[in-house]
């Protein structure tokens, strides 16, 4: 007899939902992996300490406008600061862009300098070359040293 039994049926509905049930459980979790990594990648000034410094070094590389933020390199007391800045469009609109300030020009920057004091990093919101100030960062302003 080629018929489905009605016990048949019942186990390929159950079997069906099953599938179904494994079928959301395995978007929602490729869902929420896509919301998490940026949020890890990204991870805005908390690896930086709170207080606000300021430096004045020579520039040993220019700005660069690639990768998700714009950098440069400073040497400063016989140490090479990384100095990140904001994103490459932003830094751009301040007028920071590539070969602006040439090697060998001393530059003062603001910014939030990296928690690890054995890193030679900072997260930079202002540059000051030849008079002129490169705010990449205009929302934390009011956190500068005034002059």
């Amino acid at each position: 007899m080629l018929g489905y039994s009605v016990e048949t049926e019942a186990s390929l509905v159950i079997r069906e939902k099953m599938t179904m049930r494994k079928l959301a459980s395995i978007v929602a979790a490729a869902a929420l992996s896509l919301i998490a990594v940026p949020a890890i990648a990204h991870h805005g000034w908390g690896g930086n300490v709170e207080q606000v410094s300021e430096m004045t070094g020579m520039v040993v590389e220019s700005v660069k406008l690639a990768g998700p933020h714009a950098t440069m390199r400073i040497e400063t007391d016989g140490k090479t600061w990384d100095l990140t800045l904001a994103p490459p469009a932003r830094t751009a609109a301040s007028g920071l862009k590539p070969n602006l300030i040439p090697v060998g020009a001393m530059v003062t920057v603001i910014g939030n300098k990296n928690r690890n004091a054995q890193r030679f990093e900072m997260k930079t919101v202002e540059v000051r070359w030849n008079d002129k100030r490169y705010t990449v960062y205009p929302e934390r302003q009011a956190y500068l040293p005034q002059r």
